[in-house]
């Protein structure tokens, strides 16, 4: 086969790995909105390892809330505002039986708000709450109304957002295109899958070079 003839073959494969390579673009450009949940460690904050629901902080502890949009655990926005227990219950004092929880409440920013919704300013707040209470109980001492999904994922806190849990939408614009069952749960549970579609596209693209050159070195020894 003439070099000219060999051209139209390695066109085709030039373009399949434009079109692949696009195709993964465009897979990873996705996120979930949701409230994610935070644990004070020193100066900085940690993922939540367990959901509000069954998490018991101690007395003295802050943990925090963030809203964003975001593809997992690894890229989620961390609560913004002041964290220190000292300043956000310096004027809760403590009592027999009771503990206190520092809370960091932050609905996020206008770019990952739902359509039609402004987030409210971020705020934190001091919950005195049983000694054997859950984070969810202190949340819901100081931040009602609280909203949750039929599978106790965490869809509001303060009213906010008035509606949807935790929906798949495209990271470049926002525009929602399908909620998503416990992604991006406020429990903490950052879950986990196989490869993304992007990978297994760029993955074919490998085999589509490959391929081809395979098929030009064996036309020259031909």
């Amino acid at each position: 086969m003439s070099s000219r003839r060999r051209l139209p073959v390695l066109a085709l494969a030039f373009g399949a790995l434009l079109a692949l390579l696009a195709g993964a673009g465009q897979a990873q450009a996705t996120g979930y909105r949701y409230w994610s949940f935070w644990d004070r460690a020193g100066d900085h904050w940690v993922y939540a390892s367990q959901g509000p629901s069954t998490a018991r902080p101690s007395d003295g502890d802050v943990q925090g809330f963030r809203f964003s949009v975001s593809e997992d655990s690894q890229d989620s926005a961390k609560p913004r505002g002041t964290a220190s227990f000292a300043s956000i219950c310096a004027a809760t004092p403590a009592r027999g039986g009771e503990k206190r929880v520092a809370l960091v409440i932050d609905p996020g920013t206008a770019q990952d708000a739902p359509s039609g919704e402004t987030p409210p300013k971020p705020r934190a707040a001091c919950a005195r709450v049983a000694d054997d209470a859950t984070t969810a109980e202190a949340l819901a001492a100081v931040a009602k109304p609280l909203r949750y999904d039929n599978q106790a994922l965490l869809c509001a806190i303060n009213g906010y957002p008035k509606s949807g849990c935790g929906e798949q939408v495209s990271a470049s614009n926002s525009k929602d295109t399908k909620a998503v069952t416990g992604k991006g749960e406020a429990k903490g549970d950052s879950g986990s899958g196989g490869p993304s579609v992007g990978l297994l596209a760029g993955g074919g693209a490998v085999v589509v070079l490959g391929a081809a050159a395979v098929w030009q070195a064996r036309r020259r020894r031909g």
